[in-house]
């Protein structure tokens, strides 16, 4: 056992305890040990380095993830020892037009990467983390901007519409349009939907899941596949299924219920939970784990980070789709109690593999104590209130044309004609091993 984890430690058996307070008291302290052994990666703070940055082998996207991670810590503990260094480091990567385009990434930034620092300020937004000061890009409007750009990005040129990987012709992945920059779009444009009230986000998101259910990355079983080839006008797939490909969709869906309260979203939602089943193991039973690498120990940087996103969207889902509760969490307990089983390594380490028990696998990172804390932090989901709105309570300023360059810019989707029915008919993430294996094959398929 790890004597510097002494919370962690009691987290692995709260289960057992009838103490309400003892156990919140312990899951806010874990997630505090956790994240600090995390934030021990983190160098943007240091002089000379660049805020908002992680430095190699991570990526740009994971340093999004990695600050929306910190923003939910906020939610769940009340802790404010990070909310400095979020804001600092939500702001410092705006670039130049405030829309998370930054001049050192956008050569090499896909849609997918641009999306996940959207999600931090639109969870910022959600949950009213304290608002940059005056004259600085306010959380909703950054996340507005993330969504302007990328939907004057949706290409109707090829496969009938979507979003590619890649936003420049230049970058490898440009002919990929996969499940992740449409599921974030979609997730994003919903959330947006109900923040605002604003009827064209929500016509956005059907748009995108019509296309996305439409040229089948999701099946009728609610399989999502990774990808797809616009040179082969999107007839092929790459059959490989990563946790956050689904669980991206899930909070979308769930979300558009709550807007809606229409039955074909509650559908889709079960239908999205059911489809989870895959990640998650039946001995011991509802222990999430990576079925594409884990068992094969070949989960790299960015892969290890995905059950960090999937507990959070879970649990997010849970709050804005209540009916959800009863499915969702038994799979999110044996999941922290799994993971706070696996936070056994030297100096707050956390490992990959909650199937592991406690037996430590060796392999620790940003992604690992990132998904240890949101999955821990998941037990604390029945303690804070659900996302707010600019009806109830959300103070968060907004620009609907942010990101579009000015107001009657034909870009902005905000400003243009409703979506027709019509047209409802109508990071580096993946290797280039899993690109080949769109035309050869993937290399891993879920039968």
């Amino acid at each position: 056992m790890l004597t510097s984890l002494p919370h962690v430690r009691a987290m692995r058996t709260i289960g057992n305890q009838d103490d309400a307070k003892f156990r919140a008291e312990s899951i806010i302290q874990a997630c505090s040990e956790i994240t600090y052994g995390m934030m021990k990666y983190y160098t943007g703070n240091n002089t000379g380095d660049t805020p908002g940055n992680l430095p190699s082998p991570y990526y740009w996207w994971e340093a999004g993830g990695m600050f929306g991670s910190l923003v939910d810590y906020w939610y769940y503990t009340g802790d404010t020892s990070y909310v400095p260094v979020t804001m600092q480091g939500l702001l410092s990567q705006v670039g130049p037009d405030n829309d998370y385009m930054p001049p050192n990434q956008t050569k090499t930034e896909g849609n997918d990467d641009q999306a996940f620092w959207g999600f931090a300020v639109m969870s910022a937004a959600e949950y009213n983390f304290p608002n940059p000061p005056a004259g600085q890009p306010q959380w909703l409007a950054l996340a507005q901007a993330v969504f302007n750009t990328q939907a004057s990005r949706w290409d109707p040129q090829t496969c009938g519409g979507g979003l590619r990987w890649q936003i420049f012709t230049f970058n490898n992945g440009f002919n990929y349009k996969n499940s992740i920059s449409n599921g974030c779009f979609f997730q994003l444009a919903a959330r947006l939907a109900a923040y605002t009230g604003n009827q064209t986000y929500a016509q956005w998101a059907e748009k995108t899941w019509d296309w996305v259910n439409g040229v089948g990355l999701i099946t009728p079983q609610y399989v999502v596949w990774d990808g797809t080839d616009d040179t082969q006008n999107c007839t092929s797939f790459n059959h490989i299924q990563w946790t956050y490909n689904a669980a991206v969709y899930l909070l979308g869906a769930a979300t558009m219920w709550n807007i809606t309260n229409d039955q074909v979203w509650k559908d889709r939602t079960n239908g999205i939970i059911n489809g989870l089943d895959v990640f998650f193991t039946t001995t011991p039973a509802n222990v999430m784990y990576e079925v594409a690498c884990e068992p094969q120990g070949t989960c790299d940087v960015d892969q290890q980070s995905f059950k960090a996103y999937v507990s959070r969207w879970m649990a997010a889902t849970i709050k804005v789709a209540p009916w959800t509760e009863s499915m969702l969490q038994p799979k999110l307990q044996a999941s922290s109690e799994a993971a706070a089983q696996q936070c056994s390594g030297p100096n707050n380490a956390c490992g990959l593999q909650w199937t592991k028990g406690s037996t430590y696998d060796g392999l620790t990172g940003v992604g690992q104590q990132m998904a240890a804390m949101e999955v821990i932090g998941t037990r604390l989901i029945d303690k804070v209130g659900g996302p707010v709105t600019n009806k109830t309570g959300g103070t968060s300023v907004g620009d609907p044309s942010a990101g579009s360059g000015q107001n009657n810019n034909p870009s902005n989707p905000l400003a243009t004609q409703p979506v027709t029915t019509g047209e409802k008919a109508g990071a580096g993430f993946l290797t280039a091993l899993i690109l080949i294996g769109i035309l050869g094959g993937a290399w891993w398929m879920v039968a």
